[in-house]
């Protein structure tokens, strides 16, 4: 596992794009997309509500990312195959109790009311995957766990995904994440702390988002991306 620590969410945001994309190998996907893959990667930043929290090099600035951090606290009308608001605050997907009830769990209440009642809790989590629904899903949830840790006056945040899209869709899920963790810790008091994002399988997709790459390596002369994507960008040239 690569360890990446970082001032802010846009560092950690470019310092693993770059990673990726230097240092990554090819590989197609069971949709047969065209990926840059790599070894897992745990990110951590000190202090996550600290400017910038959005990098300039991503697709997604900073009304977009709001609003993707809005929908993900308070939910939206939008309908997907699953939507990780849905997952953390209403946990269930039609499941049904052996009494007949359905089954709705507030996971984020849970945390919160976990770690009221037990600061030194390590059990306040949260988990996305269903497997009565998600195998079945050809769109399932990349983000698999949020846990949160009460320590010194802080309020700490370790996220697992089983896969994340770093180039376009990473800056996103941390604002969104980190956004959530500053809620719970007003909610408790606690000021806001680390925040460590694990991906357990990160890659980018070169040919699908080639154009996304040129702010990040700015032509080759911030970084050389490996020759497969290169080629696939073609702004060198």
């Amino acid at each position: 596992m690569r360890i990446l620590k970082a001032p802010t969410l846009a560092s950690a945001h470019e310092q693993v794009v770059r990673m990726i994309l230097e240092k990554g190998w090819i590989l197609e996907t069971e949709d047969r997309e065209a990926t840059v893959e790599f070894e897992e990667v745990a990110m951590r930043v000190e202090r996550p509500a600290s400017p910038p929290m959005v990098s300039p090099c991503s697709r997604f600035q900073q009304r977009f990312i709001e609003q993707y951090a809005r929908n993900l606290i308070d939910g939206s009308d939008a309908i997907f195959e699953y939507d990780y608001h849905d997952r953390l605050f209403n946990w269930g997907g039609g499941l049904i109790r052996k009494n007949g009830e359905d089954i709705h769990v507030d996971q984020i209440s849970y945390i919160t009311r976990k770690i009221r009642e037990a600061p030194a809790t390590r059990r306040a989590i949260a988990v996305t995957w269903n497997p009565a629904i998600d195998e079945d899903l050809d769109d399932c949830p990349c983000l698999q766990l949020v846990q949160c840790v009460s320590r010194d006056g802080l309020l700490h945040m370790k996220v697992v995904f089983r896969s994340n899209d770093m180039l376009t869709a990473a800056g996103a899920n941390m604002y969104a994440l980190v956004s959530l963790q500053q809620e719970i810790s007003r909610s408790l008091g606690l000021e806001c702390g680390s925040y460590t994002h694990i991906s357990l399988v990160p890659h980018i997709y070169y040919r699908r988002d080639a154009d996304d790459i040129e702010p990040f390596c700015e032509k080759g002369t911030r970084f050389r991306p490996i020759p497969e994507v290169c080629r696939a960008c073609g702004k060198c040239r």
